[in-house]
């Protein structure tokens, strides 16, 4: 059975993630507010960005812009 959360991002009723997809209080914060259908708008996002910003995930620097972009794509009713 699915659970059903209000979406931060979508502003209604949605169906929630099955598990935190994020580590830590963010991951727990995304689990509980944001939905699977603003989730896959996010990952596709997530790859826009990677791709014309030329980042590497593997640099520390990089990481935190894409985590700075995601809470602001993820979380901008708030």
């Amino acid at each position: 059975m699915s659970r059903i959360i209000f979406c931060a991002f979508l502003q209604k009723e949605s169906e929630g993630q099955d598990y935190a997809p994020y580590p830590g209080e963010l991951g727990k914060k995304i689990y509980d507010t944001i939905s699977k259908i603003a989730w896959k708008e996010w990952k596709l996002q997530q790859t826009k960005l990677i791709n014309e910003e030329k980042l590497n995930m593997f640099n520390p620097n990089d990481r935190k812009k894409i985590e700075d972009y995601m809470k602001l794509f993820l979380f901008k009713n708030e």
